[in-house]
């Protein structure tokens, strides 16, 4: 009897040892379950961080492109407002500076007024040119004085501007001979149509002014508009004679 009683009491230590051995393998794998779950809830999460933090990046670098592309179209809009106010060179008025000069004095003036507004230049050169003697105006038989006492004197002009038409500004320079603009400026007045255009005159002169020199040529014109001339001396700077051409306003011309 008593062995069988610690025979029962042998088989219940061992299964209890059982027991207690499968709720270990259990928890264990409960345990080992979990942790699993748990690294790959953490893999999931790092993953969808990863995801967000790439669209957010994406998101930003369009919203930079966006950003660059509108910055770059409003410098491109911007220029083409600046074009647009400023006149190319096709749309400027196209100027010519025409001079007669006997002694090279107005000649000087005439390239400043050329050089400072990038206008094309020509010289009156006559068929006959000058000598000292023709120039001497205290000779009464000189050739300048017998054309100067004569108005319907007209010295002939060796060559012609070509495509006159072309020009919307027309500046028109000589020296004052006994208070006028010398006769062979006449001959050029006459031999072109001034319709439409705008005329500066301009003289060069010691002492006298430009008096009615002006005047007397803008009547062998028609059409033409004609704007106050200036006396200016052969020694008069480029800076100087630019600051009379400028308060002209050509541009709005």
């Amino acid at each position: 009897m008593k062995r069988n009683n610690e025979k029962g009491y042998d088989d219940m230590k061992k299964t209890i040892a059982m027991l207690l051995s499968l709720f270990m393998i259990l928890s264990l794998m409960a345990c080992g379950n979990s942790a699993s779950r748990t690294e790959q809830s953490s893999a999931e999460d790092n993953a969808v961080e990863n995801s967000i933090s790439n669209d957010v990046s994406i998101e930003n670098d369009d919203t930079l492109t966006e950003s660059n592309s509108s910055d770059n179209i409003g410098s491109e809009n911007l220029s083409e407002a600046q074009e647009d106010t400023e006149p190319s060179k096709e749309q400027r008025n196209k100027i010519l500076v025409a001079y007669f000069s006997a002694t090279n004095t107005t000649e000087g003036v005439a390239e400043y007024i050329a050089n400072g507004l990038d206008a094309d230049i020509y010289e009156i050169i006559p068929e006959e040119p000058y000598t000292d003697a023709d120039l001497d105006y205290n000779d009464n038989n000189s050739r300048t004085s017998i054309e100067m006492n004569d108005p319907n004197a007209r010295p002939a002009i060796s060559g012609s501007v070509e495509n006159m038409e072309q020009y919307d500004i027309v500046f028109i320079g000589y020296p004052i001979w006994w208070g006028k603009a010398p006769r062979i400026v006449s001959t050029f007045m006459e031999s072109y149509d001034f319709s439409g255009k705008t005329i500066v005159p301009f003289c060069t002169s010691g002492s006298s002014d430009i008096g009615s020199s002006a005047t007397n040529l803008e009547q062998l014109t028609s059409g033409a508009k004609w704007l106050e001339g200036r006396r200016l001396n052969g020694n008069d700077s480029q800076d100087a004679v630019m600051e009379w051409v400028n308060s002209l306003n050509l541009n709005e011309e």
